[in-house]
């Protein structure tokens, strides 16, 4: 991501490169962000796509989360206790809980939000279900999932695979995982503004001021989430010299997924930095097409 330097967010995109405008720039609660890609799909459990994920983490929150050591952290978790033989898992979320339409978070509203992931999830979620006994609430704070065979349950929970398992108020969680949600709901440290929303072009978010942070400190996906502006702009851009253009003259602050070939001209300008923010990186595969000259032939390949 390449980034300006600004007063700062301590949630963004997570997994990303980054560029930031020097503090005391203007409007400087406000920042202005251009995701890699479109935000077509704001269903979190929908879609693989990273920018719903993104997305997400910005809106919604998850049970655990993983650590820079890759370690699952509870995030709305407050304690939890596995039995003896690894069958039974007793939860209870932290205090503090709420909704961005000012309902409390329940129990009720996280075994439904697992469910329905469970069944959009090939990788982890699918799995997970297969496993489940029973998954209920044993009130409106705790929860307890009940295994056939032993599972690594915290792992699952703290996945950043796509999609990841978000919360729903139980309302959402109970639509079909079939047809997207028409309802931006979460718990997450900002809300999002559905009337600002412009599909293929903007999506705006505001500081969530009921959230209540954990105590720890913020590492990875894990931790504290202090919200230090008011206002996120999410503009898709995706020509990337009209991209790098903005963000030289000021009107962006943050590029996700800089061009590899424009990363020498952000890094000239003294105000830009140009930083990897993901340490692990991404893998590529280049597969030949078997079927089509020249490559149908094995000597070529």
């Amino acid at each position: 991501m390449v980034r300006r330097w600004k007063t700062g967010i301590a949630v963004a995109t997570l997994l990303a490169i980054t560029a930031m405008r020097p503090a005391g720039a203007d409007d400087p609660k406000t920042v202005r962000f251009i995701p890699y890609a479109d935000l077509s799909v704001l269903d979190p459990h929908w879609t693989a796509g990273i920018v719903t994920r993104n997305f997400a983490y910005m809106v919604y929150d998850t049970l655990f989360a993983y650590d820079h050591d890759f370690k699952p952290q509870p995030q709305m978790v407050a304690t939890w206790r596995e039995s003896a033989d690894r069958l039974s898992w007793d939860f209870t979320l932290r205090d503090g809980l709420k909704w961005h339409d000012g309902t409390p978070v329940r129990a009720a509203d996280c075994v439904a939000s697992l469910k329905r992931w469970g069944q959009r999830n090939g990788a982890y979620g699918q799995s997970f279900i297969a496993t489940v006994q029973t998954m209920e609430a044993t009130d409106d704070k705790n929860f307890r999932v009940t295994l056939k065979k032993p599972f690594p349950v915290l792992d699952t929970l703290a996945t950043l695979s796509t999609p990841t398992p978000f919360m729903l108020p139980e309302r959402l969680a109970n639509t079909d995982p079939y047809q997207q949600l028409k309802e931006v709901v979460g718990s997450g440290p900002f809300k999002f503004v559905d009337a600002e929303f412009e599909p293929g072009h903007r999506a705006v978010f505001v500081k969530n001021l009921d959230y209540v942070p954990r105590k720890e400190a913020p590492d990875w996906g894990a931790g504290a989430k202090i919200v230090k502006v008011d206002r996120v702009e999410w503009t898709y851009i995706p020509d990337a010299t009209t991209a790098v253009q903005a963000l030289i003259a000021g009107e962006m602050d943050r590029w996700e997924y800089a061009s590899v070939d424009l990363l020498p001209l952000l890094a000239k300008n003294p105000e830009i930095e140009v930083q990897p923010i993901f340490p692990i990186g991404n893998t590529g595969a280049l597969r030949f097409n078997q079927l089509q000259p020249p490559f149908n032939n094995a000597k070529m390949r």
